[in-house]
């Protein structure tokens, strides 16, 4: 049950982050690999400063998202 939980919470986050970073959708498994890559970069950015309840996760794993998808801009920028 925790993986589906980390896949649904991962999809959250990454179509959250994509929908603040304009121009970072991947689609629904990009994002959902963005969101969980992001959600393990969010947690060690900021720790538990977010909680630890659901919409707390959803929301460090949108932080984590949102750096995650920065960087990916950085290093295909121009790129098709």
């Amino acid at each position: 049950m925790g993986i589906l939980w980390t896949l649904i919470i991962g999809a959250i986050a990454g179509w959250l982050g994509a929908q603040i970073f304009k121009g970072g959708s991947l689609g629904l498994v990009g994002n959902m690999i963005v969101g969980i890559i992001g959600g393990a970069i969010g947690y060690w950015l900021l720790g538990t400063v977010l909680g630890t309840a659901l919409i707390g996760q959803i929301l460090t794993g949108a932080v984590g998202s949102i750096v995650l998808l920065a960087i990916i801009n950085l290093f295909t920028r121009g790129r098709a």
